[in-house]
């Protein structure tokens, strides 16, 4: 039986709970601009997570940018210390992008994709036995596959 997995932001003000979280047993990678500038480091790691499955309780903030696909991207952060905790975009379909470093869970949980590879800096190396992406996998809303 899946078990719920928690994570919090720096504060600990903030929480994110995901039901069936054990089931996520490896992580995304994302070297976009936009992870970087939002995680204040080289990349941003994540999953995509079912939003009927996510909880976040807390003082909870969001912002919308245009993601690099073109589609409007909500991004969710603590409104007390500001920790970035998942972005939404119509490309996650019925999910949302979690960042998983608010969750211990996720410590040493492998890194299966690398997206926006050719935005990765050159000190990066890339992540052996991950399937390579130079852009998003999906495309702006509207676009033929």
């Amino acid at each position: 039986m899946s078990q719920a997995i928690q994570g919090h932001c720096l504060c600990g003000e903030t929480t994110i709970t995901i039901q069936n979280g054990d089931a996520f047993q490896s992580q995304i990678l994302c070297h976009c601009w936009d992870c970087k500038r939002t995680s204040g480091s080289a990349f941003s790691t994540n999953i995509v997570a079912p939003l009927k499955d996510t909880v976040m309780v807390g003082p909870v903030r969001t912002y919308e940018t245009t993601g690099a696909s073109g589609n409007p991207v909500t991004r969710s952060f603590c409104g007390t210390c500001g920790s970035a905790l998942s972005h939404r975009s119509i490309m996650h379909g019925d999910g949302a992008a979690i960042q998983t470093g608010n969750f211990k869970y996720f410590a040493d949980k492998p890194v299966s994709l690398e997206f926006f590879t050719k935005d990765r800096w050159s000190v990066i190396a890339p992540i052996e036995g991950a399937k390579q992406f130079s852009s998003p996998v999906l495309k702006k809303v509207g676009e033929q596959t």
